[in-house]
Order: structure tokens, then sequence, then C-alpha cells
């Protein structure tokens, strides 16, 4: 399951139908009474965020998505029947936030409440067209400043459907969309053949919103999570790291458009033959962010590559299967200039690894909050990100291919760099985007070349993994 946007997710023609939450039912949220459960950190932070863009006059689109195949003729209601049950399975998406003041708060739909409407928006015959209603349509439909913020849609053809589906971010993360055409898949065959599934029941993220949140809000500025990010802080100039390489930007300017990159870093082969070098020090994360140290010292000069490393905070095996934003981060630091070879960056990153992960759980946005710094938030992206999945292990991965399968990212505006590494069945794939500026594309572009190159080398040269 590759990351690209919907311009290269190969939508085809069709007749296109839309799901979104019924009128009803979107009546019925309206008077709703205060869950008391909140927001968790990460959510508040992103709807404030775009909330602050917004006011400064730019429309930000931050949705993510699902895009993926099923073959033969499809029996609409069929799919829509999976389509809600999936929607009534994962608490969030019948949760959502409004204002009270200057507080969000949280209301909550129950299941009995949550009906799809469908809407036949018509037959489609050029996919340059379609694609760009379906961006147009998801801006709106999952926006973040909005409610409902997520939408489903099918392209049905004779001999099957493109089933596309679009969240808020707030919503979901990379693992809740992985999970997503194995799940309606199965929901499916089981509607058209008029039988239930079993599923074991699944965690629910909003619970995890408050539970979370309730352990983030016992710390004070005295924690020794807090000083640790403090220095790092400090480190960085008072700010959260960009990337550090020249990007072209402006400080004065206005936020940048952004530009999206794409690739098939290396084959099945090469992959594993990296995995297996870097297996002693934790493996392929491990590996890619000691190369990107060793890159962009060499691109940029940094003496120290500092970063904060992305986490998944799914500790409990009810949550895998759970829809939701469970992401924390750990920052690094990376002495490269120090380090006498890859190895040495390995060892270093491992090292960093092991002692910052902890930091992961405590929410960013609550640090930041006890360390006083006003971050007032000017672009969808607080920090620069190189993050690492494996998907392998998701059910039903290997039928991505002939499945069309894909996860969407919205790429709009931004001053940061966020690369996505995912390991899959074919190889190592690469999506970043990153600002539309000439001195970024260069250097972005430096960055993957030398990456897939340092990648290649050490999966081709080296015989044996290494001992330490």
């Amino acid at each position: 399951m590759r990351l690209t946007d919907i311009h290269h997710c190969d939508v085809r023609p069709g007749r296109l139908v839309e799901w979104t939450l019924h009128p009803s039912t979107v009546e019925a949220a309206a008077g709703l009474p205060e869950d008391s459960r909140p927001p968790a950190y990460v959510q508040e932070s992103h709807i404030r965020t775009s909330r602050s863009v917004r006011e400064d006059g730019l429309f930000v689109p931050t949705w993510l998505g699902a895009a993926f195949d099923i073959h033969g003729p499809v029996e609409t209601e069929a799919l829509q029947e999976a389509l809600r049950a999936w929607t009534l399975r994962h608490e969030t998406l019948r949760s959502g936030f409004r204002w009270i003041g200057d507080e969000m708060r949280r209301f909550t739909l129950d299941v009995d409440a949550v009906a799809l409407h469908r809407e036949d928006v018509g037959d489609f015959g050029d996919a340059t067209t379609l694609t760009r209603y379906l961006e147009d349509r998801f801006d709106v439909a999952a926006d973040a400043l909005s409610w409902p913020n997520f939408i489903y849609a099918a392209v049905l053809r004779e001999d099957g459907a493109s089933v596309y589906m679009a969240f808020d971010h707030s919503n979901v993360d990379a693992y809740s969309i992985y999970r997503m055409p194995a799940e309606i898949h199965e929901l499916y065959e089981a509607a058209r053949q008029g039988h239930a599934v079993e599923t074991p029941p699944v965690a629910s993220y909003v619970d995890f919103c408050a539970t979370e949140r309730t352990n983030a809000d016992q710390i004070d500025d005295t924690h020794t999570i807090v000083a640790r990010w403090r220095e790092f802080v400090a480190a960085c100039d008072g700010t959260l790291p960009p990337f550090p390489v020249d990007l072209g930007l402006d400080p004065e300017g206005p936020l940048p458009t952004q530009k999206m990159m794409r690739d098939m870093l290396v084959d099945d082969a090469d992959a594993a033959a990296f995995e297996a070098y870097c297996r002693p020090y934790g493996g392929s994360p491990v590996g890619i962010l000691a190369a990107t140290a060793r890159i962009v010292h060499e691109v940029g000069g940094q003496q120290v590559y500092r970063t904060v490393v992305p986490f998944h905070t799914r500790a409990k095996s009810a949550s895998m299967d759970s829809v939701g934003w469970y992401v924390g981060g750990a920052p690094i630091e990376v002495p490269v200039a120090g380090a006498p070879d890859f190895d040495g960056a390995l060892e270093t990153v491992r090292v960093e690894l092991r002692k910052n992960r902890r930091l992961s759980r405590i929410p960013i946005a609550r640090v930041l909050r006890l360390l006083g710094h006003d971050f007032r938030p000017t672009s969808p992206d607080l920090f620069s990100i190189v993050s690492f999945v494996d998907t392998r292990g998701i059910p039903e991965s290997e039928r991505w291919l002939d499945m069309k399968a894909y996860a969407l990212l919205r790429v709009s505006y931004g001053d940061q760099v966020c690369v996505w590494l995912t390991r899959n069945h074919e190889g190592l794939h690469l999506c970043c985007r990153y600002p539309d500026t000439p001195a970024a594309h260069k250097n972005m572009r430096r960055y993957v070349e030398e990456l897939r190159a340092l990648v290649i080398s050490v999966a081709r040269t080296t015989a044996a993994v290494p001992t330490r």
C-alpha cells in the first residue's frame, strides 16, 4: 500500500456514489450533551492549528484517506451496509467537537443514531475531471473545522468499483488507513452474502484520548520528560526542528505551496538485506535515521542532526485495530560529525532512541504548554519528520497490488518536510512533501538519491550482518 496523493492513485472513470452521515444524524448530534471525555492533545493541537491558519486567510486541507478496488459487479446496498458497520465499529467517527468560548468540548453519538446518506453524483467519463472533483469534495467534506469531517465514495464500473475514504487527520493515522481495505472487503462480502461478521471489539480511541490526557495532565514543568524537551528546544534555537537542509524559504513570505515526491526507493531484496544489516541496532527504522543523519550532514553541513521521531502509542492489543490518531513523538540528537562511519551513526541512533522513546508517552502539545513557549502555529506541520512503517504484517497486505490499494495524503501548503518510508512486500517505498521552491526540490531530490545509494551500498556490499 503506497502512500501518495489523489492524483497518483490510478483514478478511473465511472459512476460516482458518495456516502456521508445522514442529515438526521447530523441534526441529532447538534442537540447532544457534552461528552466528558476531552480531546486528545494531538487532536486539539491539530484543530487549533487549522483554525489559526484559517484565521490568517489560508484554507489548508489536512485529510488522509484510503483508496482500493473491489472486484466484480458491486452491490451498492451491501457496500453501504459494510461502510455503516465499519463506521459504528470505531467510536471516534461518531464523535466530534464544538467550541464553547475558546474551549473544545466533545460530543458522541449513540450507535443507533448513526445512519449514512447516499448520493448518486453521476457519471464521469474523464479521469482528470473525476480526480479534481474528488479532491475538491474531500477538501470540504473532511475539513478539520467542520463536523462530520469524513466521507466515503465509490466509482462504480461493470467490472468492479474503486472505493475512496477520506478523513480529517484528527480521526486517523497511518495504521488506521492501512487496515481499511481488508476490513471493508470482509464486511462487504458478509453483507453481500447476508451474514454477520464476528469480530472482536476494538478499543475506543475516545477512551484512549481521555486516559492519555489524564496521565499527561499529572505532570508539571519539573518533570524529567519536560526537562529533556526543554534542553532539546533550546538546542533548536527555541523552536522545533525543521529538516536541516536549505529549503529556500522566505521567513517573511506567505506559507508556501508544497510538492510531493514519491518513489520505490529499493526493491524487496535490497530492503531485506538492509534490514538484516541494521537488525543488531534496531532494524530499518534505525538505519533510515542513521542514513538521514549522515546525508543531511553532507548536504546541509549540520554537525548534529536533531529531529522528532514519531512513535505509535497503541500499547494494548485491542488498540491495534482501532481507528484513531495514536501517535507521539520523541526528540533525538545525533552528533553525526563525530560518527566515523555508518555503523557509528547506527549505534548513536540506537542509543538515542532507547534513551528517549519514553518521552513519546507525553503529547508534545502538553509539553509545549508546560515549557511556556508561545508556538502560535502558522503551518499545519509543527516540525519535520522522517517516519518508517512496516506494513507487511497487516491483514491482506500481500493483496494490495491486486486491490490497487493506496494510502492517500493531501498535499497543499506547508514550510516543513515530511518523509514517510513504507516497507511493503515489494520493497521500501518513499513519499515526501516539501515546500515548492527550487532549493527544496534540488536538496530533497539529492536526499532521496543519496538515501537510495546508501541503502543499496549497505545491502549489496556487506556479505554478513555486523557483529557488536
